[in-house]
């Protein structure tokens, strides 16, 4: 954990020793946990820290981004044995296999401001499971050296570019774009097999702008490389801006299509014309009128697990 004594480990390379609680940018010293969770989409235990090194106006997670300044409480510091006999533990439990969990990722805030805590996490739970697959979602800020170090312990890579141009990166997340694409660069060249996907919120009239250029820069590196467009949802300072359409989704897809890139996908949107309130319990397969106490399917309920993009 030597490197948290001079962290600099994202390009801010603050300096601070937060192995004595000082903090820089993201504002938190040691590792913490925010919580822990089975995820359906990524098959894995997925493990979310606090902490950031940029300041998102839409963040979907600020309570969990801007910790501690938010004032909420989550599990806070966990020393990585105990942790990795965690993980384990859950991969091995029958909600696991009911779900198809079957490896190790890590999200937030942002995860790699916590590498060395990812390496020795990792370490340890390969000792015991030494084929598990690992993960992470990152905002790809992280300095090229700790950026290769992510690089060595995982097998995928969530990397969002959440802008290209600069000023509108700045703007929008506090922090430059370059260090950004730089990395963007290094990983579609030199892992392209690590990339589960680069992505973008697609945030109208912030963002939409930025994806064709996004596109072109991907492809012009490699034009396999995945890339998904996210709608953006109204949250924290962009509380009221508004989402994308589906047609403003459709027309980026073609458009990144025309810029040379093969593998482009979207999800999430705003519908133009409002459902009717049968329509959502009946997509969840409910007998109508709901009465969820005697209830046929009240051991198995889909609404656990279910949320809007996964309608089918």
């Amino acid at each position: 954990m030597k490197d948290f004594k001079n962290c600099k480990l994202c390009e801010w390379r603050c300096g601070v020793n937060r192995l004595e609680g000082e903090t820089g940018i993201c504002h938190v010293g040691l590792p913490e946990v925010a919580y822990t969770s089975l995820a359906y989409i990524l098959k894995s235990y997925s493990i979310t820290f606090l902490g950031c090194s940029f300041k998102c106006l839409y963040c979907n997670a600020y309570r969990i981004s801007q910790y501690p300044d938010t004032g909420w409480i989550y599990r806070g510091y966990i020393e990585p044995e105990k942790m990795a006999r965690e993980a384990l533990d859950h991969l091995e439990s029958p909600l696991a296999k009911n779900i198809g969990a079957y490896r190790l990722s890590f999200t937030g805030g942002e995860p790699t401001i916590h590498t060395p805590y990812l390496e020795e996490l990792v370490e340890k739970i390969r000792r015991f499971r030494p084929s598990i697959e690992v993960g992470v979602a990152t905002n790809g800020f992280s300095t090229m050296k700790t950026f290769k170090r992510i690089l060595r312990i995982v097998d995928f890579i969530n990397f969002e570019i959440k802008a290209f141009n600069d000023e509108i990166h700045r703007n929008l997340t506090g922090a430059p774009s370059e260090p950004v694409l730089r990395n963007a660069a290094y990983l579609a060249e030199k892992a392209p097999e690590k990339v589960r996907t680069f992505r973008t919120v697609v945030i109208p009239r912030i963002t939409d702008r930025e994806v064709p250029r996004i596109a072109e820069f991907l492809s012009e590196i490699n034009e396999e490389i995945p890339y998904r467009l996210v709608g953006f949802r109204p949250n924290f300072v962009l509380y009221y801006h508004s989402g994308p359409s589906k047609g403003l989704m459709e027309d980026l897809v073609k458009e990144c299509e025309k810029k040379g890139l093969k593998n482009v996908d979207y999800s999430g949107y705003y519908p133009l014309k409002a459902k009717d309130l049968d329509y959502y319990p009946k997509k969840l397969g409910c007998p109508l009128p709901r009465n969820c106490g005697e209830c046929k399917f009240k051991d198995e309920c889909k609404g656990i697990l279910m949320e809007p993009w996964l309608f089918k």
